[in-house]
């Protein structure tokens, strides 16, 4: 279900001041970080990803994918960092 503008305003202001958690290097996307993503985001609802991607299409290219894999969804991309949603399990 998409968010309302409200809903992501709101989740923007909470993220301003989080840290990443995960940072994704020249590795990529693997297993192991998938995990770590999924882990995080069960625990926290929000969270800020680093991409180290080279250029603007391959960091959104890579936020689509962890996006679809962890079943999260994009709140906002400012540079190299993601911020991230996915409402915890009941």
């Amino acid at each position: 279900m998409p968010l309302s503008e409200q809903t992501r305003r709101e989740l923007r202001g909470r993220g301003h001041s989080l840290k990443p958690v995960v940072s994704i290097g020249s590795a990529g996307f693997s297993k192991a970080v998938q995990r770590e993503i999924d882990l995080s985001l069960e625990h926290h609802e929000l969270m800020k990803i680093k991409l180290a991607a080279g250029d603007r299409e391959s960091r959104q290219a890579l936020i689509d994918e962890i996006c679809s894999r962890c079943n999260a969804e994009l709140i906002q991309a400012i540079g190299h960092i993601a911020l991230v949603y996915r409402k915890k399990q009941d």
